[in-house]
């Protein structure tokens, strides 16, 4: 699903070649079926967004957005585990299921990252990225409403999650979540990330069967995880560099 490919190109850390394929990126995007037309009008305008301007602006106000507090992190895992030891193991399954179906990971990424996750399914049977999208869509809805709170520099990136929800047929999703989430204490003020960074402990316990985390799937095929939204409290890594994986669209 090629339309998974672009999205995830344009949720990433911005680099200079958004800009050099902008009119590549705007064909495939109006050729796309998976969106409604309506959708890749508002995607064609959200692209134009993010390629345009000034590359070094676009660098600060992602890490900005992304960077600081997690309630928009796009690390999927840390709305499932936070920082919790899950977490680690959580992770060492996703790369198995990566691993068994042909995909190496770059050593700079780390297999939670939602653009990385989008990558994957982009070659993966339709089938089987509905389930996958489905199965991650309370969580993109969740970052989604939060992103479109954040006024225009979060708007883009929300209707970027808004198009893997209508891919996954729960748009009804984020519909419910609008507006009822302005209330959440901000996690992106120095206060706010000075204090999580004093308090975040490592849990231990057991793990939450509801995930669908304790078994490994088996080799030939991708078993979709259950995803849960934990609560808000740790700090998201930042995202130093642009990632190191080839780019071609």
């Amino acid at each position: 699903m090629r339309i998974l490919k672009i999205i995830s190109r344009l949720l990433d850390y911005p680099v200079a070649d958004l800009q050099t394929y902008q009119a590549e990126l705007a064909l495939a995007i109006g050729e796309s079926r998976e969106i409604s037309p309506q959708m890749r009008s508002r995607l064609l305008a959200a692209q134009a967004l993010l390629c345009d301007g000034d590359m070094m602006d676009a660098q600060e106000n992602y890490g900005l957005l992304f960077d600081q507090g997690r309630s928009v992190s796009l690390h999927l895992f840390e709305h499932v585990h936070g920082e919790s030891r899950d977490r680690g193991q959580a992770m060492v399954d996703l790369i198995d299921v990566y691993s068994a179906n042909g995909f190496e990971l770059d050593a700079q990424e780390l297999p939670d990252y939602l653009p990385l996750f989008l990558e994957y399914l982009s070659s993966r049977p339709d089938l089987e990225v509905r389930e996958w999208m489905a199965d991650v869509s309370p969580i993109i809805a969740r970052v989604a409403a939060r992103l479109e709170e954040r006024g225009e520099v979060g708007a883009p990136y929300a209707l970027l999650l808004e198009c893997l929800l209508q891919i996954a047929g729960q748009q009804q999703q984020l519909a419910t979540l609008r507006g009822t989430l302005s209330d959440e204490p901000p996690d992106n003020t120095p206060a706010a990330i000075d204090q999580e960074w004093e308090e975040t402990a490592v849990t231990f316990g057991t793990r939450d069967n509801a995930c669908g985390l304790d078994q490994k799937p088996p080799a030939n095929q991708v078993t979709p995880l259950h995803w849960v939204d934990a609560t808000a409290g740790a700090v998201s890594q930042p995202n130093d560099s642009a990632p190191a994986r080839a780019r071609g669209i």
